[in-house]
């Protein structure tokens, strides 16, 4: 069998370059391996063992999303049979409820259109407050594959109740995407819900860019869904090959940087707006645990803040159009976003074979899950803390002894930078309002000019079905700036004894004890004022 060029790679559409001789040959190495075990053939023939003994059980009941072309074009009667409908009653807003594998896809497929989606992926309840407005031509979509999602859960109910105050059918207003049998299925038949689009229960969440979570709101917001199952369609062909597969030489630009020490993987923006995002959870979750994992960084360009340091552990890869220099090793994916979903899945498959991981669980997501369930019933109290200082509407506590003998929120800030590790890694984490607390994101850039490591950013609570997983299971190297805020304007969550601003704390503070737990550094910054706290961080971000 011939062994696969390791530099360019084209087919369907989809276009895999990658350039720098360390990792062209790391990557050379893997495809070397591919060619010999035949591992194309042993995938797209569902070969459950290709992540071992141990994984197989997991991976036999995980690789649905190969066939996610044939069984997304079934769906498209339905979704746009469904538009028709609301268009006709002026109903054209749509309203997408969901976390991670549920939100992430359809956002960066109308954003890459241009069709409008608003994505409610957040316990903050002036974000929620915001997308449950303009009803009378709203429709929301609830997205979840077990059915038992508390954010989504939450976000539900919500939509239900708002619908009914506006004297709205919330049964014709409300549309649900869930696996067969789940809770949101039973509840969905017995409340009357107009429609319910089941997906296929061999396909995890965040393999799911294909399936009924992708296209169903997606379909509902405009977007020509036929046209991105037809860009997947044209690379399928090659995926079974170990020639002229350039899903397979993503995979291994992937697996055999990480294991040559390139676990840093730089995501610039590029073609399609938010896909760094929709990656960034893709690989963190797949790789993140026993451990090891490739850790994803979400930038603002090319030459972004962070991209240059500690270059021989860093991996760019990006489109054409935001390539870096020929002295960092990189590789360009270019192609239609239909191909680039399924090829980055099949990648991603691909790289943890090399890495001995198996990409399709999330053993440690269910931490904060669970120390976020005890604070809410009860078990382990909110108010049991007291600030180490107070300084400009900022509430300042921290893990350990990181902030001994500090008493200004730059010296906390300089204090945590202090405290990365070698190899280690920055994690911003807002538990805030996106939209209006947008200002926050620009703490990754200014505190990664002052660190020689890499820093991330995160809007909680996705990041926790996102990097949430990395942070507990991959390398303890991490250190965790937190970012909480006051709520001004609560919202209660029909049918629970708890409202969005007592769940968006306790996820907050359920999140800290699994990172504290791990005896990892956490500086936690509460904005007690978020306009005027969030200004004092971001002018103490910026450094002398």
């Amino acid at each position: 069998m011939s062994s696969p060029q390791a530099g360019e790679v084209a087919a369907g559409g989809l276009c895999v370059r990658t350039a720098g001789a360390s990792l062209v040959a790391a990557a050379r190495a893997v495809l070397d391996a591919a060619a010999e075990q035949d591992l194309p053939g042993a995938l797209t023939g569902r070969d459950a063992t290709l992540w071992g003994a141990d994984a197989a059980a997991e991976a036999g009941i995980r690789l649905g999303w190969l066939d996610a072309v044939a069984t997304g074009r079934e769906l498209l009667p339905q979704v746009l049979a469904l538009r028709e409908e609301l268009a006709g009653e002026g109903v054209q807003r749509v309203v997408l409820c969901g976390m991670g594998g549920s939100s992430l896809a359809p956002e960066v497929i109308c954003a890459s259109s241009g069709s409008p989606l608003v994505v409610v992926d957040t316990t903050d309840p002036g974000q929620v407050r915001a997308a449950f407005s303009d009803l009378d031509r709203t429709v929301v979509v609830v997205s979840s594959k077990s059915g038992g999602t508390l954010e989504t859960d939450s976000h539900r109910r919500a939509a239900r109740a708002a619908f009914e105050a506006a004297g709205l059918d919330p049964a014709r207003r409300v549309v649900v995407v869930t696996d067969p049998g789940s809770p949101f299925e039973k509840a969905a038949r017995e409340e009357g819900t107009r429609a319910v689009f089941l997906a296929d229960p061999d396909v995890g969440g965040r393999y799911s860019a294909l399936t009924a979570f992708g296209l169903v709101p997606a379909g509902l917001a405009g977007v020509d869904i036929a046209r991105l199952l037809d860009e997947a369609a044209a690379l399928e062909p090659s995926l079974g090959a170990t020639t002229g597969n350039p899903a397979l030489a993503l995979g291994a630009a992937l697996g055999g940087g990480a294991i040559a020490g390139r676990d840093k993987l730089v995501l610039p923006p590029g073609e399609h707006p938010g896909f760094g995002d929709w990656a960034e959870q893709l690989v963190a979750e797949s790789t993140g645990k026993q451990g090891r994992g490739l850790l994803p960084i979400v930038v603002e360009g090319a030459d972004a803040p962070g991209t240059e340091p500690a270059a021989d552990s860093h991996l760019v890869v990006t489109d054409a159009a935001t390539a870096p220099g020929p002295e960092i090793p990189h590789t360009i994916v270019t192609g239609p976003l239909g191909a680039k979903f399924l090829a980055w899945e099949y990648a991603t498959a691909v790289a943890a074979v090399p890495m001995r991981i198996n990409p399709f669980d999330q053993p440690n997501v269910q931490e904060s899950k669970n120390n976020t369930g005890a604070i809410l019933d009860g078990h382990a109290p909110l108010a049991d803390r007291s600030p180490l200082f107070v300084e400009g509407g900022v509430e300042v506590y921290a893990t350990g002894d990181l902030l001994a003998e500090v008493d200004s929120l730059a010296g906390a800030l300089e204090a945590l930078l202090a405290a990365v590790p070698e190899r280690g890694y920055l994690a911003v984490m807002a538990y805030l309002d996106r939209v209006a607390d947008a200002e926050a994101l620009r703490l990754r850039a200014l505190l990664a000019r002052r660190l020689a490591h890499p820093v991330t950013f995160g809007w909680a609570p996705r990041f926790l079905h996102s990097t949430g997983q990395f942070h507990k299971g991959g390398p303890q190297t991490g250190a965790f700036l937190q970012l909480t805020g006051a709520v001004t304007e609560d919202l209660e969550i029909p049918g629970r004894p708890y409202t969005f601003g007592t769940l968006q704390a306790a996820q907050a503070r359920g999140d800290l004890r699994a990172l504290e737990e791990r005896d990892r550094p956490v500086l936690n910054v509460h904005l007690t004022d978020r306009a005027a706290g969030l200004a004092a961080l971001l002018s103490a971000g910026e450094g002398g």
